[in-house]
């Protein structure tokens, strides 16, 4: 399936996919969450808000050290039995005590613990992005729709109340007419050996940081992009010798919107801003995991405080598995941004080629 058709039947596809067959006993009030992968993410974010969480909680782990484990089940009670390594990982499909698998792997590897856990029929959670291109992304969404179990994709932004008021406005556009928005998401990758560093992995700019304006500059315009614009840069090439280190993008929409993003591992950037034929508004941070904050042209606030927005949207996706509802943010939103992923890549490997979607 091409971007063009599968864009069309998205509405279809998401309301089918979000509706699981696998139906949770009525008396339970609280899903059992395994996490995959204990890297930074699930240790300093998601294990703690999972302490936060009113509606799921922190029932298992996989993981391929078993040095982690040791520390993990000390640390978190686990029972013995919902501890597993990557080998063993399809066995949870005989264990009760955990409902959904959260997927927090280096992005390459999204596909296949998804497959796993889609196939041991627990629903999935997966970090963004979906994968590294949407030939996998696509099998991945399409593995959970053949389980019949709930994909959920981490954008937690779309989870969070001041974004949640830029996407409601792109609806209602209080301030007129988009005109254009800058979307810039990135951090300072000095010093830093990780796996983010490695093209077989996922790593770069793009893969880690890129899906924040990406992601951003359609829910605040409400639209598709029809074409894009993009090229990589890059300072440091005796460190960023596989991976792009910078990548700017032009998305055209159809109103005639014009979005320019920017995506770094060399420099903290962290802002969305919309113009529109009224006024203007924005978010600075737009994506911090603390502090979104900003303000209209005409003094309106946006600092609605959220305590902890890992928690949010891990409540978010457990409320829908709970009730029996979609999922606020379905993983064929993440394998529309792979489709653009892909022309981005394609348009700056091509000089910056306009490129149509």
């Amino acid at each position: 399936m091409n971007r063009r058709h599968f864009l069309k039947s998205t509405a279809i596809a998401t309301s089918s996919i979000a509706m699981p067959s696998i139906l949770l006993p009525s008396t339970k009030t609280s899903i059992g969450v395994a996490l995959v992968g204990l890297g930074y993410y699930s240790t300093d974010l998601l294990a703690p808000a999972l302490q936060l969480t009113k509606h799921c909680h922190l029932a298992g782990i996989v993981t391929g050290s078993p040095e982690k484990a040791k520390v993990w089940q000390k640390r978190h009670s686990l029972k013995d039995k919902n501890i597993y390594d990557y080998e063993s990982m399809h066995t949870i499909a005989n264990n009760p005590d955990i409902d959904a698998i959260y997927i927090v792997t280096p992005n390459a590897l999204h596909l296949k613990y998804v497959e796993i856990a889609a196939n041991a029929g627990k629903h999935v959670w997966c970090e963004k992005p979906l994968e590294i291109n949407a030939a996998q992304a696509s099998k991945l969404v399409n593995i959970c729709r053949k389980n019949k179990v709930m994909l959920s994709i981490g954008y937690r932004m779309q989870h969070e109340a001041n974004t949640r008021t830029i996407m409601g406005w792109a609806k209602s556009k209080p301030y007129g007419v988009i005109k254009s928005l800058t979307a810039e998401a990135g951090w300072t990758a000095f010093g830093y050996k990780g796996w983010k560093l490695h093209k077989e992995l996922g790593g770069g700019a793009m893969y880690d940081m890129g899906t924040y304006p990406l992601n951003a500059a359609r829910y605040a315009t409400g639209e598709e992009p029809i074409a894009v614009t993009a090229t990589h840069h890059v300072t440091r090439p005796e460190i960023f010798n596989e991976v792009d280190e910078t990548t700017k993008f032009i998305l055209e929409f159809p109103s005639g919107a014009i979005a320019n993003c920017t995506t770094t591992l060399a420099a903290g950037v962290n802002r969305l801003h919309v113009d529109c034929a009224n006024g203007s508004y924005g978010l600075s941070p737009f994506q911090s995991y603390h502090g979104v904050q900003g303000k209209a042209s005409d003094g309106v606030l946006l600092d609605t405080y959220v305590q902890n927005q890992q928690a949010q949207q891990m409540d978010d996706d457990a409320l829908a598995i709970l009730n029996n509802t979609p999922v606020m943010v379905p993983g064929e939103d993440g394998l529309k941004d792979m489709y653009i992923v892909d022309a981005i890549f394609a348009s700056a490997k091509d000089n910056g080629r306009r490129i149509i979607l």
